[in-house]
C-alpha cells in the first residue's frame, strides 16, 4: 500500500519538471513591407524621394510606384530605405520594418542591380547577379557585413532604367559571400531611373 503514494508523488514530480518553459523558438519569417521610400539626397541641393505601396500586402493589388527616380548627371547621392508595415497601426511595434531589419542585420542584406549605366559610380550592373560585384553599402552589422538600408551612388550621363531592389533575409546563411538567391526574399521591387 505505501508503493501508490510513492507512484503518485513521481509521477507528479515529473509533470512538474517535465513541462518546464522551453527556450523561445526563433521566427525566421519574412518581413511584411507595404512601403518602401527612396530617398536619394545629395550633398547640395533637394532629396529625390520616390515611394512604392503595396497596400494590401500579400494580397491582389499591384505594387504602386509614385513617379520615377530622377537624378543629376554626375551627381552623388546618399540613398537611404525606409521600410514600413501599413497593415498595423503606426504606433504598432510591427510597423517599423527598417527598425527591424537593422536589429537584426545578421540576418538581412539588400542587393541591388540597374541597366544602362544609370550609376557611374559605382561601375557595372549590381550585385544581385553576382555578390562580388560592387556595391557602394554604407552601413553594416555587427559582424562588419553590409545591410544596405544607406548606400552611395553617382548618377551617370544621360540616360534611363531600371534600378531593381532585392532584399533577402538570411538567417544562419548571411556570410560575405552569401548570393541574392539565399534565403527568403522580403522584398524584391524595379523602379525607373532617369538620369538628366
Amino acid at each position: 500500500m505505501m508503493r501508490l503514494p510513492i507512484v503518485i508523488a513521481l509521477v507528479a514530480l515529473l509533470l512538474v519538471f517535465g513541462c518546464e518553459v522551453e527556450d523561445p523558438v526563433r521566427e525566421d519569417v519574412p518581413e511584411l513591407i507595404t512601403k518602401v521610400t527612396l530617398t536619394f539626397a545629395p550633398t547640395v541641393g533637394d532629396p529625390v524621394v520616390v515611394t512604392a505601396t503595396d497596400p494590401d500586402g500579400e494580397g491582389v493589388q499591384d505594387v504602386q510606384v509614385d513617379g520615377d527616380i530622377r537624378l543629376e548627371a554626375t551627381k552623388s547621392y546618399s540613398l537611404s530605405l525606409t521600410l514600413a508595415n501599413g497593415l498595423v497601426n503606426p504606433s504598432d511595434p510591427q510597423y517599423d520594418v527598417t527598425e527591424e531589419i537593422e536589429e537584426e542585420g545578421d540576418e538581412h542584406i539588400f542587393f541591388f542591380s540597374w541597366t544602362n549605366d544609370v550609376f557611374g559610380d559605382p561601375a557595372g550592373n549590381g550585385n544581385i547577379d553576382s555578390r562580388t560585384d560592387v556595391v557602394n553599402y554604407d552601413d553594416e552589422d555587427v559582424n562588419g557585413l553590409p545591410i544596405g538600408l544607406e548606400t552611395f551612388w553617382t548618377a551617370g550621363v544621360d540616360s534611363s532604367g531600371d534600378f531593381r531592389i532585392m532584399l533577402k533575409h538570411q538567417p544562419d546563411l548571411k556570410s560575405a559571400t552569401s548570393e541574392s538567391a539565399l534565403g527568403e526574399t522580403d522584398l524584391d521591387l524595379t523602379f525607373t531611373v532617369r538620369v538628366e
